[in-house]
């Protein structure tokens, strides 16, 4: 199912992933594994077994597909998690170089694009 939301559109997608999630002063307060619940040119919704605190900076590690990418970004956000034990949060994109960029943009149109063939 394709969201749109705010300034781009999100995709429904499963991605595991891992994380490193650091405080205002730059310390490593978290690490664990994950997964997107979406995606979008600006973002991931983040489910981890731990709340991480707002703001804080996160460094994630996703394997779209069979590729890895690394990225950079802050919890702007929480949502209700869906089940028990679980917490849900919006992951903000920070200091995308243009290689991530034109890899997540071409991973979001490609996943918009397979939606479409099944409408």
């Amino acid at each position: 199912m394709v969201v749109e939301r705010r300034r781009h559109y999100r995709v429904d997608s499963i991605n595991l992933l891992t994380y490193s999630c650091y405080d205002g002063e730059d310390r490593l307060v978290e690490q664990g594994m994950g997964r997107t619940l979406n995606v979008s040119k600006s973002g991931i919704l983040l489910e981890t077994s731990t709340i991480l605190d707002m703001g804080s900076i996160v460094y994630v590690t996703i394997a779209f597909d069979e590729d890895l990418v690394e990225i950079k970004g802050r919890v702007v956000r929480h949502i209700e998690g869906q089940e028990e034990n679980l917490f849900d949060m919006g992951i903000e994109f920070l200091d995308l170089d243009a290689e991530k960029i034109e890899y997540i943009d071409r991973y979001v149109e490609l996943f918009l694009n397979a939606t479409k063939d099944f409408e």
